[in-house]
């Protein structure tokens, strides 16, 4: 539901969307999952990301006092697409206002829900709101960029006598606008919360985002998959970190192999896992795997 909400500001001209209640599919926008815009280590990162491919350009930048949002600090940015997604689909008003209270943000990305897990949330929160970005995917030209932080302002709401209500924060029209698109979003196996390594987290999201129900599958080229990363590791520390998740194939719901290309270059291939009828039946009813739907 979506009442008016009394500011000033950004804030004045937006409605209030409560966060709807309980576990439903997650969701996450396509550009997200495509392209570098979140450091993957959990140690702060100040350095810049600088991506460039053909039309597509990238800067992420952070500062020193909050640093880079992470991979793990998206887990919200996938809570609100969810969110938004299920709200439209059932015909509620969705906008950039969003009200909830932690302990919904921190049980459906599978998080703990102590005082620890509330203060790591808004350190998650600060990151988002510091760590700016400039980018031309979806612009109508390359030389124009459109700049933005993942979360405009957040605050803490609390009721007259000072007792906490939950947490209120604005999404940038950006990212809001990829969602309300059904042609840029993807479920995503909830299973992927529980990915703890940053390089896996991404390298699951990518696969999701190129592997979907190609019949033979995807592949890349090393090189690319470094660039297309971000990461601050050599190509060398890399590449190991690649082949341990294909050892342990970490990545729900996908087949993961390192062959040789034609000239001898290491490309990682992916394939989706073939899933047994009934148990695509019961997973579709209850929302929990891409597999079933790439769009919803």
């Amino acid at each position: 539901m979506s009442i008016r909400h009394s500011a000033t500001g950004e804030r004045a001209q937006l409605d209030l969307f409560r966060a709807m209640p309980g576990q439903f599919a997650a969701r996450d926008a396509q550009d997200l999952m495509a392209y570098p815009f979140f450091s993957l280590g959990k140690s702060k990162r100040i350095a810049p990301i600088d991506f460039t491919a053909g039309s597509v350009a990238i800067r992420v930048e952070a500062v020193p006092e909050h640093g880079m949002a992470t991979i793990w600090d998206a887990d919200v940015l996938i809570w609100a697409a969810s969110q938004i997604v299920e709200a439209r689909d059932h015909g509620i008003r969705t906008s950039r206002l969003m009200a909830a209270t932690p302990y919904e943000i921190l049980a459906f990305v599978g998080r703990g829900v102590s005082a620890r897990d509330y203060e790591r949330l808004k350190a998650a929160l600060d990151r988002l709101q510091s760590t700016t970005v400039a980018t031309t995917i979806r612009q109508p030209t390359e030389r124009r960029r459109h700049r933005f932080s993942w979360v405009n302002e957040w605050k803490e709401r609390v009721d007259a006598r000072g007792r906490p209500l939950g947490l209120e924060l604005i999404l940038p029209d950006w990212f809001y606008s990829a969602v309300m698109d059904d042609a840029l979003v993807l479920t995503i196996d909830r299973a992927y919360f529980d990915l703890t390594g940053g390089l896996e987290r991404w390298l699951y999201r990518l696969v999701r985002k190129h592997g979907g129900r190609q019949p033979g599958g995807w592949s890349f080229d090393l090189k690319h998959l470094h660039a297309k990363s971000g990461s601050l590791s050599p190509l060398k520390h890399f590449a190991y970190d690649l082949r341990d998740i294909v050892r342990r194939q970490a990545l729900p719901g996908y087949a993961l192999t390192i062959d040789r290309g034609p000239i001898g270059q290491e490309r990682l291939a992916f394939a989706i896992v073939p899933v047994d009828p009934l148990e695509r039946a019961m997973r579709r009813a209850l929302g929990l795997d891409p597999r079933t739907e790439d769009k919803l």
